[in-house]
């Protein structure tokens, strides 16, 4: 049978049932077209074969351009090393086809030996933690019955391992890699409407077309690029180069009325020439079909096949039919892109509130909602977002129930609510969707982090840096589970690499003055609190510049930067539990300061209902607590908070400070003893108060 013939020629065999090419041993990669080509034309060594022929047997002859069996010729040449100038191998037949010229032996089956089989290397040893889960317990009991079961750990390892590659050829190939023929990477669509603030409907399209070509079988797409990067300043042979993608598709797009006009074009990276371009000038009601047309072309090319035919593309890139509820869904990505601004995360929620009322059966738009609502309870400890939250993914689970955008949204709800397994169980439904992977490798990192995991966090979040090496939000998440940790170093290291890549991210800003703060570095905090004001006043650098004015102990400046900061968001118990911290400190406010803790405890005991693992919010509340003289409720969040065993430096902090109020110096200094062990900056307890009144009472040296 043909498929257990096994070709050499010169030092190259070529055996078809292993589908395997080796030269002098060593493996030879081919796409898998190519090795279908290469098997044709070795059947046939000497025989001219016509184009139609070489494309009817290994394409059906289907959706195919020539151009795609140039682009597997030139493949095979560039592997086997051949010259088409100078063929040692295939020879071009000008207007006919293809021949093998080189001599080729065919060898019978059983004169190939099997190469040997290497034992696998024995696993490393690992060393438990307290608590981790026993599992491993289990399989080793009972001798030798429960082989069966091993035997089927491997082959779920197998196959979790074979998607997980799937996943990342699909999305990334480093710099300086051989590029697959089948190859791309969308660059971020040209706005050229005189409306500044259509960029949005471009850039929202690119991302469109960017997920729907990572769907496609057999195609390697590079990892989304950001909207404010640099890559069009460089020339596309320099993109190639760096992304390790053989083309690039740019287009440009205008709105006019109810006119949109798209030029696209498709390069060559290695080359620099232009395959393809083509002008769409529709009305906008068609630029659903105008996407469809546009991925059905680019896939044509690279492919020369629509897997699954063209229907499966138009669905993807048609999630509604309602045009005006797909603008504002655009706008929605668009909030959540700039994370830089203050309200993103309210502008999302409204954008997408509004495709919704446009189509209420619009079921990513629904899945987006659930997350942007998620995401400002995180932010902001805003209960009532929260349940809004839960009824939008609810309402997306009854609308798309196997869509993979819900599974999303409903991983990160049940992350909130610290259902960690559930969680991940529906990340990792996601990952099927090369699209969606690196989100749901947040969330798995996001949820591991948040029960104390920090190594196996910072794996998870490694895997999503390596499908987007350029995304800054990964640098920002690594930088913050650093700073989690204690971490503070490699926090601002992960935060400067942030700011590197997205500049006007304020958010990013913010947070690398966070970690400067943390590790004692005032003034380049103070610039870092700075330059995110000046980018969009936010409550959360609002706020750290005001701890940072009363760290100083410029306790009026530090109130009245806190106030602004409640100004823009009233319903954040943080802000109101510093704002009472300034006026108490300050002298002469008690009555403010008193209504302030009591804003902050009214808003954060809601917080911790939803999520009763935010070991920090239930110190914070202690802190609140025994500000009021309410010395049972504020051990009684101690107590919680501790028994969690998270963020123990960031507790002990806290919980040292509350036990200092109410005057408990003994146990004041176990807890601040903690806290300095576990990393807790020296500046950060030199400037608290009340814990200089530890200092003070004796109790409080380094050495307790």
């Amino acid at each position: 049978m043909m498929e257990s013939t096994v070709y050499r020629f010169d030092d190259v065999q070529v055996d078809l049932a292993a589908h395997q090419v080796t030269r002098d041993g060593e493996e030879l990669n081919l796409e898998p077209k190519a090795f279908a080509v290469l098997a044709v034309l070795l059947e046939n060594a000497g025989v001219a074969l016509e184009r139609d022929e070489l494309l009817d047997r290994v394409w059906g002859h289907r959706h195919v351009t020539p151009n795609v069996l140039n682009r597997v010729i030139a493949q095979l040449r560039k592997v086997l090393g051949d010259d088409a100038e100078h063929p040692r191998y295939i020879q071009t037949l000008h207007s006919l086809g293809y021949r093998f010229v080189c001599d080729v032996e065919r060898i019978a089956p059983q004169e190939t030996q099997p190469a040997p089989v290497q034992p696998p290397a024995p696993a490393p040893e690992r060393r438990r933690r307290a608590g981790d889960a026993k599992a491993g317990d289990a399989g080793n009991a009972g001798s030798r019955k429960p082989a069966r079961r091993v035997q089927g750990l491997v082959l779920l390892l197998l196959l979790v391992s074979a998607l997980a590659a799937a996943v990342l050829s699909s999305r990334w190939e480093p710099a300086g890699a051989a590029r697959p023929e089948a190859s791309i990477a969308v660059l971020p669509f040209t706005s050229l409407s005189d409306d500044p603030q259509d960029r949005y409907f471009a850039q929202g399209l690119a991302v469109e077309m960017h997920d729907a070509l990572t769907g496609v079988p057999g195609l390697t797409v590079a990892a989304q690029l950001p909207p404010d990067g640099e890559v069009r300043n460089q020339d596309v042979k320099s993109l190639g180069e760096q992304l390790g993608v053989a083309t690039v598709l740019d287009a440009s797009v205008r709105r006019e009325g109810d006119k949109v006009r798209i030029n696209a074009q498709l390069s060559d990276t290695r080359t620099g020439f232009v395959l393809w371009t083509e002008s769409y000038n529709r009305e906008m009601s068609d630029v659903f079909s105008m996407q469809g047309e546009i991925a059905g072309r680019v896939v044509k090319e690279l492919l020369g096949v629509l897997p699954g035919g063209p229907e499966s593309l138009s669905r993807r890139l048609a999630p509604t039919d309602n045009i005006a509820a797909y603008e504002s869904y655009l706008k929605g990505l668009d909030s959540l892109w700039e994370s830089g601004r203050s309200d993103h995360l309210s502008r999302a929620v409204s954008f997408f509130n509004a495709a919704l009322e446009a189509d209420p059966k619009f079921a990513r738009a629904q899945a987006s909602l659930c997350r942007a609502e998620i995401d400002r309870f995180a932010a902001a400890r805003d209960a009532s977002a929260f349940e809004r939250a839960e009824t939008a993914c609810d309402r997306a689970l009854g609308m798309a129930p196997d869509l993979l955008e819900v599974s999303l949204a409903l991983g990160d709800l049940q992350r909130m609510r610290g259902e960690t397994a559930k969680a991940i169980e529906q990340y990792s439904k996601a990952l099927v969707d090369p699209s969606l992977a690196v989100d749901a490798y947040m969330g798995i990192a996001r949820a591991h982090g948040a029960n104390g995991r920090h190594a196996l966090a910072l794996d998870y979040f490694e895997r999503a840096r390596r499908l987007t090496p350029r995304d800054g939000n990964i640098h920002y998440a690594i930088g913050y589970q650093h700073y989690l940790n204690g971490g503070y170093l490699q926090a601002i290291a992960a935060f400067r690499e942030a700011v590197a890549l997205r500049p006007q991210d304020a958010r990013a800003w913010n947070a690398l003055g966070g970690a400067l703060l943390a590790n004692g570095q005032e003034r380049e905090a103070a610039d870092a609190f700075q330059r995110s004001i000046q980018i969009s006043p936010s409550v959360g650098a609002l706020s750290n510049l005001g701890t940072l004015q009363y760290n100083a102990g410029d306790y009026a400046e530090a109130a009245g930067l806190y106030r602004r900061a409640a100004k823009l968001d009233p319903d954040n118990a943080v802000i109101w539990g510093n704002l009472g911290d300034a006026l108490s400190a300050q002298g002469g406010n008690a009555e403010a300061a008193t209504a302030a803790y009591k804003r902050a405890i009214e808003k954060m005991e809601a917080y911790v209902e939803v999520k009763p693992d935010a070991a920090v919010a239930l110190v914070e509340l202690a802190w609140y607590h025994a500000n009021l003289g309410e010395a049972g409720e504020a051990r009684a969040y101690i107590a919680r908070a501790e028994a969690l065993d998270l963020e123990r430096g960031e507790v002990s902090l806290w919980a040292a400070q509350a036990l200092a109020r109410l005057e408990d110096w003994p146990a004041a200094s176990a807890r601040l003893a903690r806290a300095r062990r576990e990393g807790i900056n020296e500046d950060r307890i030199r400037a608290q108060p009340v814990l200089q009144r530890l200092a003070v009472a004796g109790t409080g040296s380094r050495g307790q």
